[in-house]
Formats: C-alpha cells, sequence, structure tokens
C-alpha cells in the first residue's frame, strides 16, 4: 500500500491505497473552511498551525496499515509554502522512520489522477483543469507527459468566484455560495461582457469580469437586494462559464480529442459540467468527471498518481525534497 498526504492548502488530508487494485483503504479530511471564513479568505500561518495539529489525527488512524506500505506520497507542489513543509516533515518523518522511499507529488498532476480513483489509466486526453488557483487546458499523453495549451492570464475560474462572493459579502469559500444563488437568479439581467471574446489568443482572463461585477454592485450601492445578488450571481456565473466554452470551442476545432475531462475544486460547478457536456457531444468527445467527493484538494488523488510513480520507480532523496509555490510547469 501506499500512504498519501496533502497539505498543499487549507485541507489536511490522507489515504491509504493499495497498489495492486487501487482500491482506497483509508481515506480522511479535515477542512478548514470554518475556520478562515471569518476571514473571507485562507491565512496561510493560520492554515499551517490547523495542518500541524490535524495531520498527527489522521495519522494515528492508519498506523493499522503500516506493516504492509512500500511508499510514502507527499504533495510539495504547487501551494502554499508555510502549509506544504507540514505534510513534506510528516512524509519525511515517515520515510526515514519506516525505512520507506517517498514520493514527491505535483498536486496538479493529482487533480489529473482523481480522475482514475479506484480505476485503470486512460491516455490520452485532454483536461481543462479550473481550481482556486489554476485555469488550464493540459494534453496528457502519458504518465508525466503533460503540455499546457492554454492558461489564465491573471485570475483563475475558481478565484473568480470566491473574490465575487467576497464582494457581495456571501463568505467564504465563495464557489459553492456563488453557484448555489445563481438557481435562484435571472442570468440574464447583467450584461457582462465575455473575456478575451476577440481575441485569437487560446488563454483565459478573469480580472475584467471581476472588475465588470464590482462596478454592477457599486451602482446599487446600499440599495442592493437579496434578488441583486442572485441575479448578479447568474449573471456572473453565466459569462463566466461562457468565456471557457468560447475558449474550448477553439480548441476542439483545431484538435478534436477523443477524450476530455474536467478537474481540479471548481469542476464541481454543475452548471460548467453540464454546459462542457454539451459542448463534448458537438465534438464527439467522450467526457470524463472525478467523483464530486474528489474534486477538491485530497490525498487519495496523491495516493493515485503515486501508484503510477510507484510502478516507475519514480522516488525522490528526503534530503532534497522541498515545498514549491510555483505552477504547473
Amino acid at each position: 500500500m501506499i500512504l498519501s498526504i496533502e497539505s498543499s492548502c487549507d485541507d489536511s488530508s490522507i489515504a491509504v491505497t493499495r497498489i495492486a487494485d487501487k482500491e482506497v483503504c483509508f481515506h480522511k479530511k479535515i477542512s478548514q473552511e470554518l475556520e478562515h471564513s471569518k476571514y473571507g479568505g485562507v491565512v496561510p500561518e493560520l492554515a499551517a498551525r490547523l495542518h500541524a495539529q490535524a495531520l498527527p489525527k489522521i495519522l494515528e488512524e492508519t498506523k493499522e496499515y503500516f506493516p504492509d506500505l512500500k511508499a510514502i506520497a507527499v504533495t510539495n507542489e504547487p501551494g502554499l509554502s508555510v502549509t506544504l513543509v507540514e505534510g513534506i516533515t510528516m512524509a519525511k518523518a515517515l520515510s526515514i522512520s519506516l525505512d520507506l522511499p517517498l514520493i514527491a507529488v505535483n498536486h496538479l498532476y493529482g487533480h489529473i489522477y482523481s480522475l482514475f480513483i479506484e480505476k485503470e489509466t486512460l491516455f490520452p486526453q485532454t483536461v481543462l483543469l479550473v481550481s482556486g488557483g489554476h485555469t488550464m487546458i493540459i494534453e496528457v499523453r502519458g504518465f508525466d507527459q503533460f503540455e499546457v495549451v492554454a492558461r489564465s492570464m491573471d485570475d483563475s475560474f475558481g478565484e473568480s468566484f470566491d473574490k465575487v462572493a467576497k464582494m457581495l459579502g456571501l463568505g467564504y469559500p465563495g464557489g459553492p455560495i456563488v453557484e448555489k444563488l445563481a438557481q435562484e437568479g435571472d442570468e440574464n439581467r447583467f450584461d457582462f461582457t465575455v473575456p478575451l471574446y476577440n481575441s485569437p489568443k487560446l488563454a483565459f482572463s478573469y480580472s475584467g469580469l471581476k472588475n465588470q461585477v464590482r462596478l454592477a454592485i457599486a451602482d446599487l450601492g446600499e440599495s442592493i437586494t437579496k434578488q441583486d445578488r442572485r441575479d448578479i450571481c447568474a449573471s456572473f456565473q453565466r459569462v463566466a462559464c461562457e468565456h471557457l466554452l468560447h475558449k474550448l470551442k477553439k480548441y476542439f476545432q483545431s484538435n478534436r480529442p477523443a477524450h476530455f475531462a474536467i478537474v481540479g475544486g471548481a469542476s464541481a460547478n454543475l452548471y460548467l459540467r453540464q454546459k462542457v457536456e454539451e459542448l463534448c457531444k458537438k465534438y464527439g468527445a467522450q467526457l470524463h468527471l472525478s467523483d464530486l467527493a474528489y474534486c477538491s484538494d485530497n490525498a487519495v488523488m496523491i495516493g493515485r498518481y503515486a501508484i503510477d510513480a510507484y510502478t516507475q520507480k519514480k522516488f525522490c532523496d528526503y534530503r532534497k525534497i522541498t515545498s514549491d509555490p510555483k505552477v504547473f510547469r
């Protein structure tokens, strides 16, 4: 089995996965959302302290699996340096004390492998990764054969949802709240423009759309109502997704992938899933989705990637592994 650890942001998670059949034998995640909600976003130092408390408690529950472990896997990039180091420190200690090899995992690779939890891998395929920190189109040809063909020039898809929620005073995390309110709103009330609509660039941008929302809120002023908030959320969500779909159409017209997937925390957005499903049907691509339980950061996806890394003997020296906040390379 492989024990995997994830602490790239505000979720403390540990999983144990069996190598032979990829079965998840143990998984526990402790969310910090309640602690960070009062600040409207993740406070890195607070997140690190909470990881230091939560990870050992979860690890205590996995001791029965120690005799069967063959490797330790841990997220080491990208993410918050102060939170990554909590998981890395634990992984190093386990690797040394149990005399097991260490596998360092880019957690964006982990998001791609969330598609294959308790399944065989399926390559090649094109992946849309949408999360709080990243918006990318990635061509995946095989194990560790990834090419980013489009990315955001500024804010990510998920980050823009959180920022709109914050501007509306809706709380954190903003994505699920905005999505829920949008279901009760008029998505055509606010005529927000689609970013980069006339640009030939295969890229994403959400800073301008975010500013349009800010101006709409400012125009309403103190007279803003609950329905106004619902309508803003619905209009914003429609345009945010339309921007993704517009650029995906450009990609599909020239590439025509047989298999297409959406991964990352924001891939849990059901409105987005529906729209991408319609697009895939139009272009004859088979759509693949992660289970909703594994869309956000979790140790199970880290463990699933680690199984393939283990078979490839892709181990790292515990003396050289460090936390790295850099984005997907």
